[in-house]
C-alpha cells in the first residue's frame, strides 16, 4: 500500500484570519500528534498521522475554539499521507481562493487591552493594538485572499519585532494582517476644522480629550466610519451639536468606558450586558436611570437610551481619559451618508466639529454601528452592520443548494443580499438610496461584494414597486447582463425574512403573517396597492391576502409621513365624523390647520392615495396625544414618542400587560375610545397605553380567527412597527394565550433592513418551482 494511514479533518466556516491554523498547530503539539494543517479551496484541511484519537481531537478543537472562529461543518475521513510526518506543521495553502469567511470587525480582546495599559509593554497606549482575536477585518479588506497587501494596512510594512510575531505560529499575532505597533503602524493626528494640524500621536489624543471636557465637539475616525463626540453630561454642548448637525430631536447614541460606567446610566439585564460586552459590541437600547447624569437633550422624549461600550483601542484610551460618558453619533451632516474618507470628513464635518481626531489608515468598507434591543431575554437586531457583517446567515433546510441570487433590497434602510453556497450574505446597513452619494455607494458595494465573494448573479430579485430606485437599477442590470429578474412584493419579503430568520424549512406549510410598517407595494400580479398593516397567509413561494387595517387617505402623499397632523385629520374624518363638535383641548391645534383644503384634496383624490399603513396610524395617534404634531424630524419620531408616553402608564416594565378582547380590525372604536378618554379626563399616557392595547387586541383577535379557520399555529411578525417593544409584547402575550406560536426577528431586522433576505429566499424558492420571472 502506498503512503501512510492518516485521518483527514475537513473544517468549513469562519476559519481564516482568525488564528485557526496556529490554534490547530498548538493543539496538535500539546497532544504530541504529527501531521499538517493548511488552507484550501474548501476551507481548512487537517491531516493527522495514525495512531490518533481523532474524535477526542475534534472535541478539544470545538471546546477551545479561538474567539473569532466559527465552525459550520467538520468532516472526518481516512486519508493517505505521502510521507510519515515527524512533527506537526502549518503548510502552504493549496488550490484557488479559499471558500472561507471574511470575519467582521471585532471588539478589542482582554489581552490587547492589558498590553495597552502596561507601561512596560511596547504597545503601551498604542491606539491601533490588535491580534488574531480582535480588531478590524471587514472594514480594511480590499480584495481576497485576506492578506496584508490586500488591506488598508499595505502602506505599513511590519517592523522586525512585529514581523517576528506575524511569522511565529506560537504567537497570538501569527498572520494577524492588521498587526502593528508604534514603530510601524498607523498614527493619530489632531486637526482644526479646516485641516490645520494641531498635534500628533498621544498628544493628539490628550488634546482631543481636553476639548471634549471643555464642551467642544470632536470628530473621531473609527473603524468603519466617523463619529461626532461630545460630553454627554453637558447639555449646552449636546444642544450645540444638535444645532450644527441640524438634528433637532433624533436621539444620540452614547458610549461608556465599560459596564460599570454603563450601569450608572441605565438599567441593564444580564442578557443586555452580554450583548454590550460581546465581540460585536453593538449599540443596545436600554431603560435609562432617572439619576443618571445624562443631558436631557441626548434622547428627548424617548423611552430608551442607545448605549455602547468602548470597543476599539482608540475608544478605550479616549474613554479612560475622558472619564465620563460621551455622545457618539454618526459622523455625517444632516441627510448625508456617514463619511469614510478624510477629505470628505474635513469638508462635511469641519463645519460641525471644533476638532478632528484622524489617523492614516484608510477605511475601505463602511460599517455603521449595529443596533439591537433585548425583548423577553431575546436579542433582536434593529440595524445589522459593524460586528455582524459579513458573517453569513445560515439558511434553513431545503436551501442547501441556494446560489447565485442577488436581492437588491428596498430604498429605505437599504441592505442587499447574496445567496451563495447555501448561505445568505447580507450587506451592511446603507440607508436611503434617494441620496445620490449613497446610491453611488450602493452601486459600488454591489460590485465590491461580488468581487470579495467571487459572486456572479444568475438570478436577481427586487421590490415590486416600480418607483423604487433599487427596482429600476435591478431592471437595468438584469437587462444588461441577461439575468432573470424576479420582483417580490414588499410584505411577502418581510414575512419570508422572518421565516428564514427562524429557520423554517423551504417546504414549510403556510403560516399566518402580521406585517406592520409604513408603506409597501402589495397585492396581486394584476393589481397592486399601498399596504402597511396586513394579515397574510404565506410560505416562501406563495402569498395570499386575508385582511388588513382599513385603508385611509394619506393627505399630501409623501408629506403625510412627515406631518402627523395630516394623518390625524384623515383618521378622525374616517372614524369619527363628528370630532370637530367635541370640546377637547387637544383638538384645538388641529382646527387651526387648513382642514378644508386638505379635505378637498382627499375628496378629489389629489395626491392622497389610500393605504392600510400602521405607521401612519401611529403618527395620527401621536399627533393627538403627544407634542409631535406639526412635523416629525426623523422617521419614526411620532411612533417612538407615543410608545415612550405609553410606558409611563405601565406600573413596571417587566409586569404582564392587561390584554383586551376585540374581534375586529375596525379603527372606529379605537378612535372613539381615545376621544372619549380625553373628554373624561384620562391622561395622555393612559390613552397612549390604551391605544397600544386596543390595536393589539384587534390584531390578535383576527389572527386567532384566521388561525382557527386555516388550522395554523405559527404567526410571523414583521415590519418596522414590530420594533415597538410595547406593541410586540402585547402581541406575543395575546398570541401565546391562545396557544399560537409567534415567530419574531433576531438575526436580521424586522424593518426594511431585513427585506433583502426575504426577497432572496422567495426568488430561490420560486426558481426551484419553475416560476418564470
Amino acid at each position: 500500500m502506498d503512503g501512510y494511514n492518516g485521518i483527514a479533518i475537513r473544517v468549513r466556516g469562519q476559519v481564516q484570519g482568525v488564528g485557526f491554523r496556529p490554534f490547530i498547530w498548538q493543539l496538535a503539539r500539546e497532544a504530541e500528534l504529527c501531521g499538517e494543517v493548511f488552507n484550501d479551496s474548501e476551507g481548512v484541511l487537517i491531516r493527522l498521522a495514525q495512531p490518533v484519537d481523532a474524535d477526542a481531537f475534534v472535541r478539544r478543537m470545538r471546546e477551545q475554539l479561538p474567539p473569532l472562529a466559527r465552525l459550520d461543518e467538520v468532516i472526518l475521513s481516512p486519508c493517505q499521507l505521502a510521507v510519515s510526518p515527524e512533527a506537526f506543521a502549518i503548510t502552504p495553502s493549496v488550490g484557488g481562493s479559499a471558500n472561507t469567511r471574511i470575519a467582521p470587525d471585532t471588539a478589542t480582546c482582554a489581552e490587547c487591552q492589558r498590553e495597552m495599559t502596561d507601561p512596560k509593554d511596547r504597545r503601551h497606549r498604542y491606539p491601533f493594538t490588535n491580534c488574531t482575536h480582535c480588531g478590524p477585518r471587514f472594514t480594511i479588506i480590499r480584495q481576497v485572499p485576506y492578506d496584508r497587501p490586500f488591506t488598508s494596512m499595505a502602506p505599513f510594512p511590519l517592523c522586525p519585532r512585529c514581523q517576528a510575531e506575524y511569522d511565529n505560529p506560537a504567537d497570538r499575532r501569527f498572520h494577524a494582517q492588521p498587526n502593528a505597533c508604534p514603530t510601524c503602524g498607523p498614527q493619530l493626528r489632531l486637526t482644526g476644522p479646516q485641516g490645520s494640524e494641531l498635534a500628533r500621536e498621544d498628544d493628539a489624543l490628550q488634546q482631543a480629550v481636553s476639548a471634549l471636557q471643555a464642551g467642544e465637539i470632536v470628530a473621531l475616525k473609527a473603524l468603519g466610519g466617523y463619529h461626532l463626540a461630545v460630553d454627554a453630561t453637558n447639555d449646552a454642548a449636546v444642544m450645540r451639536l444638535r444645532e450644527r448637525k441640524r438634528r433637532p430631536s433624533k436621539p444620540f447614541a452614547l458610549m461608556a468606558l465599560d459596564l460599570t460606567m454603563a450601569r450608572t446610566l441605565a438599567h441593564i439585564s444580564p442578557a443586555e450586558a452580554e450583548q454590550l460586552q460581546s465581540a460585536a459590541a453593538p449599540i443596545v437600547l436600554l431603560a435609562p436611570k432617572p439619576e443618571g447624569e445624562i443631558a436631557p437633550s441626548v434622547a428627548p422624549g424617548m423611552a430608551r437610551l442607545g448605549l455602547m461600550l468602548a470597543s476599539n483601542p482608540l475608544q478605550h484610551r479616549l474613554m479612560a481619559l475622558a472619564a465620563r460618558p460621551l455622545v457618539m453619533t454618526s459622523g455625517n451632516a444632516s441627510g448625508r451618508p456617514p463619511c469614510i474618507d478624510d477629505a470628505v470628513a474635513l469638508e462635511e464635518l469641519g463645519p460641525i466639529a471644533d476638532k478632528l481626531l484622524l489617523h492614516n489608515r484608510a477605511i475601505v468598507n463602511r460599517a455603521d454601528d449595529s443596533i439591537l434591543m433585548v425583548e423577553s431575554g431575546v436579542p433582536q437586531l434593529l440595524r445589522r452592520a459593524r460586528g455582524f457583517v459579513p458573517t453569513p446567515i445560515p439558511l434553513p433546510p431545503g436551501f442547501e443548494a441556494a446560489d447565485g441570487v442577488l436581492a437588491h433590497g428596498p430604498d429605505l434602510k437599504n441592505t442587499f443580499c447574496l445567496l451563495r453556497r447555501g448561505e445568505a450574505l447580507l450587506s451592511p446597513h446603507l440607508g436611503d438610496l434617494a441620496d445620490p452619494d449613497l446610491f453611488s455607494a450602493y452601486r459600488h458595494n454591489l460590485d465590491h461584494f461580488a468581487s470579495l465573494f467571487d459572486f456572479t448573479p444568475a438570478l436577481r430579485a427586487c421590490d415590486s414597486h416600480p418607483g423604487y430606485l433599487s427596482h429600476q437599477l435591478a431592471e437595468q442590470l438584469a437587462r444588461e447582463s441577461g439575468t432573470p429578474l424576479m420582483p417580490v412584493d414588499h410584505h411577502h419579503a418581510h414575512l419570508a425574512a422572518c421565516l428564514a430568520d427562524n429557520g423554517q424549512p423551504l417546504d414549510s406549510a403556510p403560516v399566518l403573517g402580521l406585517l406592520l410598517d409604513g408603506l409597501g407595494w402589495g397585492g396581486t400580479d394584476t393589481e397592486h396597492r399601498l399596504w402597511g398593516g396586513e394579515i397574510l397567509l404565506a410560505n416562501y413561494r406563495h402569498c395570499h391576502y386575508l385582511e388588513g387595517l382599513p385603508a385611509v387617505a394619506l393627505p399630501g402623499g409623501d408629506l403625510a409621513a412627515k406631518a402627523p397632523w395630516r394623518n390625524l385629520v384623515a383618521h378622525l374624518d374616517a372614524a369619527c365624523p363628528d370630532w370637530e363638535g367635541r370640546t377637547i383641548p387637544a383638538l384645538a391645534r388641529l382646527r387651526q390647520q387648513p382642514l378644508d383644503l386638505l379635505r378637498q384634496g382627499i375628496a378629489a383624490g389629489l395626491n392622497s392615495p389610500k393605504a392600510s399603513s400602521a405607521g401612519r396610524l401611529f403618527d395620527a395617534a401621536a399627533a393627538l396625544l403627544t407634542g409631535v404634531f406639526e412635523l416629525q424630524y426623523f422617521e419614526g419620531e411620532a411612533a417612538m414618542t407615543l410608545e415612550a408616553l405609553a410606558w409611563q402608564a405601565v406600573a413596571r416594565p417587566d409586569a404582564p400587560l392587561p390584554m383586551l378582547s376585540r374581534p375586529a380590525l375596525s379603527l372606529n372604536p379605537l378612535w372613539q375610545t381615545l376621544l372619549d378618554g380625553l373628554e373624561q379626563g384620562a391622561t395622555p399616557a393612559e390613552l397612549a397605553l390604551r391605544f397600544h392595547q386596543e390595536l393589539a387586541a384587534g390584531l390578535v383577535g383576527r389572527l386567532v380567527h384566521h388561525a382557527q379557520a386555516h388550522g395554523i399555529e405559527r404567526v410571523a411578525l414583521s415590519g418596522g412597527v414590530l420594533q415597538n417593544r410595547l406593541l410586540q409584547r402585547l402581541l406575543l402575550q395575546g398570541l401565546r394565550a391562545h396557544q399560537l406560536l409567534p415567530l419574531t426577528h433576531a438575526q436580521v431586522p424586522a424593518n426594511d433592513g431585513g427585506l433583502a433576505l426575504g426577497q432572496a429566499v422567495i426568488a430561490w424558492a420560486r426558481h426551484l418551482e419553475g416560476h418564470n420571472p
